[in-house]
């Protein structure tokens, strides 16, 4: 450790000209380059103890132990001041080079913020800041990110959210940087809102003061479901409650508008909005809040972030609002805007900013919804054409990049649309394949996600069993969607269900047979070879038989009817045939409908 502190405080230059063999002085590894792990884990011990040991000797100077998050030279100083980031730029420069464990620099930094005042942690931060881009890289990120995280949270526990505002920015936005956008850690995924930050008002008047304690009520009773949406959401009762009493504030801020002297009276100026606004709840002060524009703006914008909540996509059924609720929110929103629009100064364009950013959280929220899947990409490599040092446009086949790759993604491009293994008509089987495996009770499939659910799967598929399987698709009046899948695909546990019965099959089978019956006598009657009436005799077509005569053709003609009266006979006779065979047919199913497609 003495080696170490008298490098560090005596040792000229920058880090990379003499850091490594500093420590091979120290530690004398197994191998020159890098260290084993029972080695990393002795100098970090060495070193979390000399840090303790600059930062107690600043703090018995009464220096403060970093300025401004840069390290000072140690030939223009003999502070302590310069000490510690010299320790810091040689453990992240080791760190860099993979010398050492990535993360050392990491739980260095986190003890250096336990072990320092908040005065000291902002030049602590100021320096972890500086070397942002190098922390960043991916070889100490993934080593050292939770660490970073965890310093910065109890960072911002120890600070105030009231005083500390700038800070607790410095750090948010420091962490924002630092995470890629994807990273789960920073979401809050299921959507919990802090209903911890309570509002505490009078429950009781003052005597004395003149206002109205209802309104007054009313008004801070609305925290209660700004803090809580789905409170509202799930009971019809507070939301009836939380309506009624939006209506009344809505009243009084319609009644009392702003004008523009006033607005620009009462507004923050945007160079001195450099803290967070935590409005006081006294009801002495109630009067002169509502006349401040910036206090109607706050409790509007958090009605328009209610509204939007409670309409935000991607809800199953019972999280969605009723049709009613859909109309009220509507309705109160719309007045919200108005007001928003009307409130002096510049109330037009803070209105289109705040919907701006309303309209960006909805992307978020699809985004979580889908599963916060990564859409990061990685750098394309590019490759550089040495041509005398001028750089030729690239000749495209198609016009562009875009169409050419669209072209080559096909190995024979010509043949590929023509191609008949292109687009394909599924089998029956394969095609209801997915909806039997939601039938079986033992896949354990919701029923929202049940393939029955589908519109257009089950229009598909009926068309496709219309082609293929008639039998089944009959089965779609009695039985449904799920009666038109084969039975074959069915466990035995549910194949019973929607197998048809005995009865079923010969009062469908006798049924067929008599269509038959009926067709194959309409066939007859339509072959009945042409005549040739002459007188009184009758003469056929050498190609016909005497038993494709009609009998009462025969004995209408020899009686002395004419051909005209003949033909008209015959019609006759087929329909009182049909009307016989129509007759039988209600006798053989009873009630039963046929349908024909």
């Amino acid at each position: 450790m003495e080696v170490l502190k008298r490098a560090i405080m005596q040792q000229p230059g920058p880090p990379e000209s003499f850091a490594l063999q500093l420590v091979q002085e120290v530690i004398k590894p197994q191998k020159h380059t890098k260290l084993a792990q029972d080695e990393n884990q002795f100098l970090e011990n060495v070193l979390r103890v000399l840090l303790q040991e600059f930062v107690s000797a600043a703090a018995v100077s009464g220096e403060k132990i970093m300025q401004f998050g840069q390290s000072i030279d140690v030939t223009e100083t003999k502070t302590t001041q310069g000490n510690i980031p010299r320790l810091l730029d040689i453990t992240l420069y080791l760190c860099e080079k993979e010398h050492i464990e990535g993360g050392m620099i990491f739980q260095l930094l986190e003890d250096l913020t336990e072990m320092s005042t908040m005065e000291n942690c902002k030049d602590i931060f100021g320096y972890i800041e500086s070397k942002q881009d190098i922390l960043g890289k991916q070889e100490l990120f993934a080593r050292g990110k939770l660490v970073m995280l965890r310093t910065c949270n109890q960072l911002l526990r120890r600070l105030s959210k009231a005083n500390d505002v700038v800070f607790c920015g410095r750090i948010l936005m420091f962490l924002a940087r630092f995470f890629p956008l994807s990273e789960r850690s920073a979401l809050n995924i299921k959507g919990v809102f802090n209903t911890s930050n309570e509002t505490k008002y009078e429950k009781e008047p003052f005597e004395g003061i003149c206002i109205d304690f209802n309104f007054y009520e009313t008004f801070w009773g609305l925290q209660e479901y700004f803090s809580s949406p789905t409170s509202v959401n799930h009971a019809p009762a507070k939301w009836r409650k939380f309506t009624s009493s939006l209506s009344v504030v809505l009243n009084t801020f319609e009644a009392q508008p702003l004008s523009d002297e006033e607005g620009d009276a009462n507004n923050l100026e945007e160079e001195a909005v450099n803290f967070s606004i935590k409005y006081l709840t006294s009801s002495k002060l109630m009067g002169l809040e509502l006349k401040d524009s910036s206090f109607r703006r706050h409790v509007l914008v958090q009605c328009l972030i209610l509204f939007d909540y409670l309409k935000a996509p991607g809800k199953g059924d019972k999280d969605l609002p009723s049709e009613t609720m859909k109309e009220e929110i509507t309705s109160c929103e719309e007045r919200v805007k108005k007001l928003l629009q009307l409130t002096p100064p510049r109330g037009q364009e803070f209105l289109r900013k705040i919907e701006h950013i309303l309209e960006r959280e909805k992307n978020w929220v699809w985004w979580k919804h889908d599963g916060c899947l990564p859409y990061e990409k990685q750098p394309m490599e590019t490759k550089t054409v040495q041509d005398g040092g001028k750089k030729r446009r690239p000749k495209w086949r198609l016009g562009n990049k875009e169409l050419s790759q669209l072209w080559k993604w096909a190995d024979q491009n010509p043949n590929a649309l023509t191609d008949p293994q292109r687009v394909q008509t599924p089998s029956i089987m394969e095609y209801w394949k997915p909806l039997a495996e939601d039938m079986d009770p033992s896949a354990g499939i919701e029923a929202e996600y049940h393939h029955k659910n589908k519109r257009v799967y089950c229009w598909k598929g009926l068309r496709l069993s219309a082609r293929q399987d008639l039998e089944g698709f009959s089965k779609f009046t009695d039985l449904g969607i799920e009666g038109v899948v084969p039975l074959e695909l069915l466990p035995p546990d549910v194949r019973s269900k929607y197998q048809a019965k005995p009865n079923d099959r010969a009062k469908r089978s006798k049924k067929e047979e008599t269509k038959a019956t009926v067709h194959q006598a309409e066939e007859n009657q339509i072959a009945v070879p042409a005549t040739e009436i002459d007188g009184e005799d009758i003469r056929t077509d050498t190609t016909a038989t005497t038993m494709e005569f009609d009998a009462a053709a025969v004995t209408g003609t020899q009686s002395g009817q004419t051909p005209d009266e003949l033909q008209k006979q015959s019609s006759d006779n087929d329909v009182g045939q049909e009307a016989c065979q129509l007759e039988t047919d209600a006798e053989v199913e009873g009630p039963s409908r046929d349908f024909s497609f």
